[in-house]
């Protein structure tokens, strides 16, 4: 059963090899091994395989992670013997499928060439692994990564920030929650300066997942041992230490076979004062069942949420895949309309607040052309003041030339409509300005749609169909902006002072002479001191108003010129060249302006309400609803054409790539959970 666990996760790691490691996108168990490049890792792994296999030599030798898969395989009961032959082992290597190799010379020599491959004949590293397998009867089955040794200080021609290249690949590793590391230390060293170690507690601060293993025990000065430190109180680590002996520099050139050397490592423990008590915990082969139950009982402590992890995983990995689209979805022509089709759809449903995607956080759609409506434009026109701009004086001007050479009798009408018509002219602004703001909306629904996948798929479809539709608003933008800019003409063009809402003048006259006789101070009779009765005068009327034309204080031109040099007066100088109204109104010139004004206000605010009324109905008939109506009839005209379809639906380099990437994660997961079916 262990060895089928550990089988299944082999398999599975498999599965995603080609991936690469920063592209598996599931979290396997495996043991990887960190340390120093002199901490003795190589010998440590020979030492559980039992044979030499790993390349030799100065500097660093492991370039590209190692994903090494033990697999224990019985020995052929035929063999009639115990020794092991030569055919009872070999290794495979992923890239190199169906190939048995016996000799493990070649097998050393495979990995040099395919890292050289990968990473050159200088001291470069790659972060893509190299997957071996190991059948033997005298291996239990284990996955092991080796990964490249830690250095400090670059050497020779390797790369001046080899150190930061080699920590940030093994942290990639061990960072992974379901890595064990298995960090090897040098035991003649200080515990605390472990490379090894200060990695893995980087990222397993509390030592849960990490187990030590501390070589060269049988090089450490005399009386010194390690006891303090696999009784873990020094360094605790929950998975504890184990001790071993590896091959030394001269062991390895003479050629000790590692069969020699493990006898060695036996009895160096049983006979040592330290650890002879301890023996059975100690040495290769014990560090080789340790690492095996570990991960056994991490595969079967986190299966069920790999098998969970694979399914939700494929799952998302469909989904893109279909978004990306395939070949097979009919001709080229199909895809075009249905293109059109859909996208002309989408762009009514969003118009309408029909779409399946409503947000709770924003307004989108038709419901920000209402806003600019009802909110921007109603506010922008009810903000437009007339005598902000047309002042007292200016009133009294106009009236003054609006009567001619003759005194006017009655107020004149004619000063009210050239006001009037002037300030209504101001609509046109703010009416023109919400054409553009509608506009906007348009093209800000036309990007949204454009966010689609399937434009990401097809980039030329996409920029022809933001140019066509782009120029089909601003071709419709110049009608809507000529019946806009109508609308005002219109309301200038005719000052209807018969509409049912417009203030009469007469009301105008009695409205005014209210406010100025409320406005009076209240006179005192001396005698008695209590306030005299107000003479009650007749309402005002155009024939008051009018007057005769001649005031007592001055003339009819009074207020123009209020000089009291009568030598000045009676010279008759000619007028100056630029006359303007200045000089303190009299009554009958405030009552005369109060009431041009009142009746200004009142048509104005008829007015106000027409343009909030009419200019959104404009916009919606030329602009809105024309586009809705009539673009696909243009995206058809203008797209729907043999002679460019075939480029139109030229996919995008990145849609091509992504769809290789995401078929090739989806075959790796459908074969993972393939695996992981048949397992309990």
């Amino acid at each position: 059963m262990d060895q089928h666990l550990i089988s299944t996760v082999n398999r599975l790691q498999d599965a995603f090899a080609t991936l690469g490691p920063t592209s598996n996108p599931i979290d396997l168990p495996q043991i990887t091994v960190v340390g120093s490049q002199s901490s003795g890792k190589s010998s440590v792994l020979e030492n559980i395989v039992g044979r030499d296999f790993l390349p030799r030599g100065t500097g660093i030798v492991t370039r590209r992670p190692l994903v090494l898969q033990l697999i224990n395989r019985p020995k052929p009961q035929s063999n009639g013997t115990s020794e092991t032959s030569e055919g009872d082992e070999w290794g495979e290597f992923l890239h190199l499928p169906g190939q048995k190799i016996y000799d493990f010379s070649r097998i050393r020599d495979e990995i040099v060439s395919e890292t050289e491959s990968k990473t050159g004949k200088n001291a470069g590293i790659s972060s893509n692994p190299i997957n071996l397998r190991i059948f033997s009867p005298n291996v239990l089955t284990l996955t092991l990564v080796d990964l490249p040794g830690l250095t400090k200080v670059p050497v020779g021609d390797q790369p001046k920030d080899i150190e930061r290249q080699i920590k940030e690949m093994v942290l990639k590793y061990i960072t992974k929650p379901n890595a064990i590391i298995l960090a090897v230390t040098a035991a003649n060293t200080d515990l605390a300066n472990s490379d090894g170690l200060k990695l893995a507690r980087e990222v397993d601060p509390e030592g849960t997942r990490t187990i030590g293993v501390l070589t060269k025990v049988d090089l450490m000065d005399q009386g010194t041992d390690v006891v303090d430190i696999l009784a873990g109180r020094v360094i605790p680590l929950r998975l504890g230490y184990v001790p071993v002996i590896n091959r030394g520099q001269r062991d390895i050139e003479q050629g000790k076979a590692i069969t020699s050397a493990l006898e060695h490592e036996r009895e160096f423990f049983e006979n040592h004062a330290s650890y002879r008590a301890k023996a059975q915990y100690c040495g290769t082969p014990f560090l080789a069942r340790k690492l095996n139950m570990i991960l056994m009982h991490h595969i079967k402590a986190t299966l069920p949420d790999i098998k969970q992890r694979i399914q939700s995983t494929l799952s998302k990995y469909l989904a893109e895949l279909h978004s990306l689209g395939d070949n097979t979805l009919g001709s080229s022509s199909n895809i075009v309309l249905n293109v059109i089709t859909e996208f002309c759809n989408e762009y009514r449903t969003i118009l309408d607040g029909n779409s399946q995607e409503l947000s709770s956080l924003e307004l989108s759609g038709g419901a920000r052309i209402s806003f600019v409506f009802h909110e921007l434009y109603s506010n922008g026109v009810k903000s437009v003041d007339p005598f902000d701009q047309v002042k007292d004086v200016d009133i009294r001007t106009i009236l003054y030339n609006s009567s001619g050479s003759s005194p006017a009798l009655f107020v004149g009408t004619t000063a009210f409509e050239v006001i009037v018509k002037q300030q209504i002219k101001r609509f046109e602004e703010p009416s023109l300005k919400c054409v553009n703001l509608v506009y906007d909306e348009l093209v800000r629904i036309l990007s949204q749609i454009l966010q689609k996948p399937i434009f990401k798929r097809y980039p030329v479809l996409k920029d022809r169909l933001l140019s066509v539709v782009i120029q089909f608003f601003k071709t419709s933008l110049v009608p809507t902006n000529k019946l806009v800019g109508d609308l005002v003409s219109m309301e200038s063009a005719y000052i209807n002072t018969g509409h049912p809402d417009f203030l009469s003048g007469h009301r105008a006259m009695a409205i005014v002479s209210e406010r100025m006789n409320a406005s009076k101070p209240v006179q005192v009779d001396p005698k008695t001191g209590k306030p005299m009765p107000i003479p009650q005068k007749e309402p005002m009327s155009p024939a008051t108003l009018g007057g005769s034309g001649f005031d007592e204080n001055g003339g009819f031109f009074n207020s123009f010129f209020a000089t009291k040099n009568k030598k000045k007066m009676a010279m008759m100088e000619a007028p100056p060249a630029v006359l303007k109204a200045s000089g303190v109104l009299s009554e009958r010139e405030t009552a005369e302006t109060e009431v041009i004004k009142l009746l200004i206000s009142s048509y104005f605010n008829i007015v106000k309400r027409s343009m909030i009324d009419m200019v959104p109905k404009a916009i919606m008939l030329n602009l809105v609803l024309y586009s809705k109506d009539e673009m696909q009839r243009e995206l058809l005209e203008k797209l729907y054409k043999s002679d460019v379809i075939e480029e139109l639906l030229k996919e995008s380099d990145f849609t091509v790539n992504r769809r290789k990437e995401v078929q090739k994660m989806v075959d790796s997961l459908q074969t993972a959970s393939e695996i992981v079916a048949g397992v309990n």
